[in-house]
């Protein structure tokens, strides 16, 4: 189709996000009219995280540049510091690479740096889940921003290709493709129930909870006291157990992993894992009867499941969700009561019914049909702000 193979690069920057992304970077790696480049940064390269990079690795994905941001720590003056850093390393690589479009996932701190660093160099990007809502976390400010910077939108759902347009992007450069993660699930191979259990080291046998939460950046409440609560909650349920993920690189995760640690060793219905990969998670959800927590996998992937989750707190407000989804304050005494909620008969029941909101068909091979239509002709950065017709009523 080209006459030159056009050059993508693919930025990603934690575990969660990479999961969701390989699927794309793989279906991009066997076009051959795109020469695809994997950029790594963020807490893939951080020892407090794992080093996570190295999953990518060992899925034999080729990655060709690290830019690390010295990921010490997760306060908020550190968060500037790794940002800054980002921007001068993002500068200078995306001047050198000169990619023909930059594609990007989320709502990342440091996704936004790259992405102002390409809207400064004038280097058009794809964004990949954008118009969405999660009002209790500062993620909310930079989803928007990077949608404001972007030229092609990729969203998961018709209500987010509303708000994206609402928001002044043309119509014509906003795609719902579905989204990525439950894509991922229908498409996966999950381990069988014995294998599984001998990799993570916990007998499934019984009632079992996914636990994933991560703090609630944008408010004001201590992070100590609102987990806590949910702590005192599980600790209600002896005959349920609780099986543990490690929070974001956000700002207040020590302090959730530091207390993950003392309940799990106090607790033996609760277990800890530092770090899944999907396949891993995925296959425990499948064996599991929900999740518990504030993730937006809660939200958007665990439903493909057919299985409860209990939305904790504001961190995810504003998101579409299933009927399968129960949202309750962080207060011990309403999570417990969500808990009997999710295993009582006439909501398993509701649960065989209900259908996914982010699920389409083809989600990956869509996405890059349309970048291959689209550069066709070179993408104007030099976009124009879509006003909608309209009248406000005062």
């Amino acid at each position: 189709m080209f006459k030159k193979r056009k050059k993508i690069l693919i930025v990603t920057g934690s575990r969660s996000e990479y999961d969701l992304l390989k699927p794309l970077i793989l279906e991009f790696k066997k076009n051959k009219n795109f020469k695809t480049k994997i950029v790594v940064t963020g807490s893939h390269l951080s020892k407090r995280y794992g080093y996570t990079y190295k999953k990518i690795l060992n899925d034999k994905i080729k990655i060709d540049k690290k830019i690390n941001l010295n990921i010490k720590s997760d306060n908020k003056i550190d968060l500037i510091n790794h940002f800054t850093i980002g921007l001068k390393k993002f500068f200078n690589y995306l001047k050198y690479i000169k990619p023909d479009l930059l594609i990007v996932l989320g709502d990342r701190y440091e996704i936004f740096s790259f992405v102002v660093s390409s809207y400064i160099l004038n280097i058009p990007v794809a964004h990949i889940h954008g118009g969405e809502l999660t009002q209790g976390a500062i993620d909310e400010g930079f989803r928007h921003s990077i949608t404001k910077m972007s030229q092609l939108h990729f969203v998961s759902h018709e209500e987010y290709k509303k708000r994206v347009i609402q928001m002044g992007e043309n119509p014509k450069s906003v795609f719902c493709t579905g989204s990525l993660g439950v894509q991922n699930i229908v498409n996966a191979k999950f381990l069988e129930k014995k294998q599984l259990e001998k990799k993570i080291n916990i007998n499934l046998k019984g009632n079992v909870l996914i636990v994933s939460y991560h703090p609630e950046t944008i408010l004001q409440s201590s992070t100590s006291s609102q987990f806590n609560e949910l702590l005192q909650a599980i600790k209600y349920f002896k005959n349920i157990k609780f099986i543990f993920t490690s929070p974001n690189a956000d700002p207040g995760n020590n302090t959730i992993i530091a207390m993950i640690k003392k309940f799990v060793k106090e607790n033996t219905n609760a277990f800890y894992i530092t770090s899944f990969g999907q396949s891993l998670f995925f296959s425990c959800i499948n064996y599991s009867d929900g999740m518990i927590g504030n993730s937006s996998s809660g939200i958007i992937e665990i439903p493909a499941f057919k299985k409860g989750t209990i939305n904790i707190g504001k961190r995810q407000e504003g998101r579409i969700k299933s009927s399968s989804v129960i949202d309750v304050p962080c207060k011990r005494k309403k999570i417990i009561l969500s808990i009997k909620k999710l295993y009582s008969k006439k909501f398993q029941k509701k649960l065989k019914t209900m259908n996914n909101p982010f699920f389409k068909k083809n989600t990956t091979k869509s996405i890059v049909s349309i970048v291959e239509k689209k550069l066709t002709k070179r993408i104007n950065v030099n976009k124009k702000f879509f006003d909608l017709n309209f009248s406000i009523n005062k």
